[in-house]
């Protein structure tokens, strides 16, 4: 049996590894002391559709530990502005046959482990779900979506035989043999994080406000243009064409209510990782996310104000911490973003 090292036990991570647990795989969790607490009576896992797992009998391995260890299957599941800092501990638990699956929000993060890795199987993934922590150990998936992972030509035996293992109803898989595509495409729906941050709200009540969503789809636009000048086509990662998700979220309140209505079948508590990020004082991915359709832009000559932006306000929040509990309203956003644009 493969063992597994889930390398990171923040909500993706816990979520993740005790879904695999539940599959009887080898698992073992790397995390610091206080999750290793936290988590030392087992885990729940309840799901939007009622789904509710409990696993016991975690193993957990420090971060420094002297103990040489390694694994078959590292899941890399902290966050992108943690990858280059995971490395030398990564250099400690992977030997030639390891595989490690970046399951980073974003683009590029990646590339650090390629170019220390360069001889092993590295493989990128999709997670499409919001986790929540609704309680120490319980933790909550609040959206759908599949765990996606890459399969490259090399790697679809693997790929395939792992997704078979692997697989259940608390936390579904597949694989995509075009990932910086559908990448992309999700980028598009992370866009949404940065406003979620700003305002302070849940996410389904920041949808129901239109000047919000006109604010996340103005930089949707922005990533399309960027994508359209690259030749992505974008996959459908929702029942709304990728084209077509900045219009409908244009729309009025009422229309948008009856046209998304499955956009909005989302837990009440739901609210996005830069929302965590800034609540607990952690550097968010704003780099690796709206950065990156910025920086993308730059080089062929688009530009991304309302990116740009958001940017601004999401430095400016995290550099004042004695602002984090405030919430910008919807009107202030759109102000502050679009009207000079």
């Amino acid at each position: 049996m493969a063992k597994h090292l889930v390398f990171g036990a923040g909500l993706i991570g816990s979520y993740l590894g005790a879904s695999l647990l539940h599959k009887n795989q080898n698992v073992t969790f790397l995390a610091r002391s206080h999750s290793v607490n936290k988590l030392s009576k087992g885990i729940i896992l309840t799901d939007y559709l009622e789904h509710r797992v409990e696993v016991n009998n975690l193993t957990f391995l420090l971060p420094d530990s002297e103990t040489e260890h390694s694994f078959d299957i590292i899941w890399l599941t902290v966050k992108c502005t943690a990858v280059e800092d995971s490395l030398a501990q990564l250099q400690l638990l992977v030997n030639h046959q390891t595989t490690i699956i970046c399951c980073q929000n974003g683009l590029g993060s990646e590339s650090v482990i390629k170019t220390a890795f360069p001889n092993n199987r590295v493989l990128r993934a999709m997670v499409p779900f919001n986790v929540v922590e609704i309680a120490d150990g319980h933790f909550h998936r609040g959206s759908e979506g599949r765990l996606t992972i890459e399969s490259c030509i090399d790697d679809r035996n693997f790929t395939e035989q792992l997704i078979a293992s692997i697989d259940s109803p608390i936390l579904a898989f597949s694989m995509c043999t075009q990932m910086t595509w559908l990448l992309w495409a999700k980028l598009q729906l992370n866009l949404g994080n940065s406003v979620n941050a700003l305002a302070n709200i849940p996410v389904k009540h920041m949808l129901q406000q239109r000047k919000y969503r006109l604010v996340i789809a103005q930089m949707m636009r922005e990533l399309l243009l960027v994508t359209d000048a690259k030749g992505i086509v974008l996959p459908k990662v929702t029942s709304v064409s990728a084209h077509s998700l900045p219009f409908v979220l244009s729309l009025p309140d009422f229309i948008f209510k009856i046209v998304a209505n499955r956009m909005l079948a989302i837990d009440e508590n739901v609210r996005t990782s830069m929302w965590w990020d800034i609540s607990n004082g952690k550097q968010t991915e704003i780099d690796y996310l709206n950065g990156a359709i910025v920086e993308e832009g730059a080089k062929l000559g688009i530009a991304a104000p309302v990116n740009k932006k958001v940017i601004g306000l999401i430095y400016q929040l995290t550099n004042n911490p004695q602002t984090i509990t405030e919430s910008m309203s919807a009107v202030e956003l759109y102000n502050t973003t679009m009207k000079s644009c």
